[in-house]
């Protein structure tokens, strides 16, 4: 069992080391945990940045890269993140423009996506599922980034105290096996208590559930071959999806006249969306290709959405 009282070598009282961590996470400003967390079949790294009442700012980041940056803010999240946001809208078939037209942007979305963690977060959760009675064994004078420590562990995890005043939470290990905010084999480390993280909400976010906000998502909805003669002009009527806002540059439209019978590109020509038309407004562009006309020649069009920057 774990002792409770001061010994005559002067350690610190186990009742007090649990105070001490209890009341971090329930009183202090500002808080922040980096570390790893395996979740849904990956491993994950984490650097979360909270500030009391209801800010937070994480970045999440798996083995093969992936990563996701979230402010959540009271009940607004905002999120950037290509390769996140792709698995988020799925198999829609807008889901690779739109994943372009966002481009390393913020966008609004649910504060759900964010893992609360409310049992490493919360001082009451973090006591109830870490100490009293869930921790059994006591080791003192352990050692976490070169601060003297007391090591307080049970069945879920082996959790780090500092052994001197205010005896501030440094770390939590979990045990293998256990599973804690639908987390395991989590290492997480404690630190930056009441620092200013500068955390405000981001501005020019994009909302899909109002498409408007979005840079232009131009798509092809007719292509008019009636002008192709000597010279051939294209042209094509375009239909954006998106909004106005600003994109990195103008899109564009290529042209391409593919003989009938082998399918090799005859000619090509490239136009420019300019000036940009609103959400579900239709405009036209076109250009001239320096090619011999082929009787019966396919002419089809690929348009280019360069997104936000």
């Amino acid at each position: 069992m774990v002792a409770s009282a001061c010994n005559p070598f002067g350690l610190p009282a186990t009742h007090a080391l649990e105070g001490g961590a209890e009341g971090m996470l329930n009183s202090a400003r500002s808080f922040e945990i980096t570390g790893r967390y395996a979740a849904g079949g990956s491993l994950w790294k984490v650097d979360l940045q909270l500030v009391r009442p209801a800010t937070r700012h994480i970045v999440i980041t798996t083995s093969n890269g992936e990563s996701v940056e979230a402010i959540i803010v009271g009940s607004d999240g905002y999120f950037r993140g290509k390769e996140f946001l792709a698995r988020h809208l799925g198999d829609n078939p807008l889901t690779p423009s739109l994943v372009n037209a966002a481009g390393s942007g913020w966008w609004k979305d649910q504060t759900a996506l964010v893992p609360a963690l409310p049992d490493f977060t919360s001082g009451a959760a973090f006591r109830a599922t870490f100490l009293g009675s869930a921790a059994t064994n006591r080791n003192d004078h352990q050692s976490v980034e070169g601060l003297d420590a007391v090591e307080l562990s049970g069945p879920r995890a082996d959790v780090y105290i500092a052994s001197a005043p205010p005896f501030r939470l440094l770390r939590v290990h979990l045990r293998i096996g256990a599973i804690v905010d639908g987390i395991q084999d989590a290492d997480l480390q404690y630190s930056n208590v009441d620092k200013d993280f500068n955390l405000v909400a981001p501005t020019d976010v994009i909302d899909f559930a109002n498409l408007s906000t979005l840079p232009p998502i131009y798509t092809v909805v007719s292509i008019d071959t009636s002008a192709c003669a000597s010279p051939c002009v294209v042209s094509a009527k375009l239909k954006n999806l998106g909004g106005t806002a600003a994109a990195r540059a103008p899109s564009t439209v290529e042209f391409t006249m593919s003989d009938p019978v082998s399918g090799g590109s005859i000619g090509t020509c490239a136009a420019t969306v300019q000036p940009d038309v609103g959400y579900n407004a239709t405009t036209s562009v076109s250009c001239t290709m320096s090619a011999a006309v082929v009787n019966a020649a396919v002419v089809t069009a690929t348009v280019s959405n360069p997104g936000r920057g």
